[in-house]
Order: structure tokens, then C-alpha cells, then sequence
């Protein structure tokens, strides 16, 4: 969505499914650099030969970095809201990694707006369901419920 809105629009938006992102690789390359900035080199993300003796049959992503994820989707998907000064991340409430992500998928973020309720004039506190799903997969990667500040000017 590409179009701004005013934030009473966004507001009328509550219940409904409000975008969906596109589809991103996670492939090992990704997963490595990601393994890199967190220092969590655990095989069954880096190491496609251990990873293969598993239950999965192949590396996986970390469940963090899926989670990482949401913000490139949520740049793509969400509405642009009118008036903006800036947006907090608040944190996530429920959150599930349901499926991993095995190496070499695409996964995308789908986004249904729960709540938004204006604490004060100028700020915004929303709760939205998001799930990432992976694509060919019935089961998604993660679900949970993302909380979010918006500040207006």
C-alpha cells in the first residue's frame, strides 16, 4: 500500500486484514550472516551436513530471525499512515514459532489489525496478528500478536 491514510481510517480498520507482504528467501546465506550478528552458531542453523542427520533434513532458521523479519514485512504491507513522526516497536504478546523454516524457502508476513487505540492525542497503541507464512506450507513459521506506538506530529 503505497497510498497514506488518515489515522481515523486506520482506526475504522480494526478486525480486518490489513496486508499482506511479499515473499522473502531465507537462504543460507541469510541464516549464516544472521548467525553471525547474534553469535548463535548452533549446527542445525550453519552446518548442512549435522543438519542433515536431523528430523528436518536440512539447516533451519533461527526462530529469532524469522521473527526479524517482521519489519520488512510490516514496511511492505502495512497502510502508511498520514502524519507520522515516528513508530515504536512495543514488543509482541502470544508469540508461536510454529514450523521451521527450513533453508531455501520463501516466507511472508500477513498482517490482520486487532486494536488501535489513541492513549493520548498523539499517540497510537495498535496490536496486530501477524503470521508468516511459508510458502507451500499449510502450517506457518510463527504467529503472534505485534505491539506498536505510533507517534504523530
Amino acid at each position: 500500500m503505497s497510498a497514506m491514510i488518515e489515522r481515523d481510517a486506520y482506526i475504522a480498520m480494526v478486525g480486518k486484514e490489513v496486508g499482506i507482504s511479499e515473499w522473502h528467501l531465507v537462504d543460507q546465506a541469510r541464516i549464516d550472516a544472521f548467525a553471525s550478528a547474534t553469535e548463535d552458531h548452533q549446527f542445525i542453523h550453519v552446518d548442512p551436513a549435522r543438519a542433515r542427520e536431523t528430523p528436518f533434513g536440512t539447516t533451519i532458521a533461527h526462530g529469532f530471525l524469522t521473527m526479524s523479519l517482521l519489519s520488512v514485512f510490516s514496511y511492505e504491507a502495512l497502510p502508511k499512515l498520514a502524519d507520522v513522526a515516528m513508530g515504536v516497536n512495543y514488543g509482541t504478546d502470544k508469540m508461536r514459532f510454529v514450523s521451521p523454516v527450513k533453508a531455501g524457502v520463501r516466507v511472508r508476513g500477513r498482517f490482520t489489525l486487532t486494536e488501535a487505540t489513541l492513549r493520548k492525542p498523539k499517540e497510537l497503541f495498535t496490536r496486530t496478528n501477524v503470521t508468516v507464512e511459508i510458502e507451500g506450507e499449510d502450517k506457518p513459521a510463527l504467529v503472534a500478536d505485534w505491539l506498536g506506538l505510533v507517534y504523530f506530529n
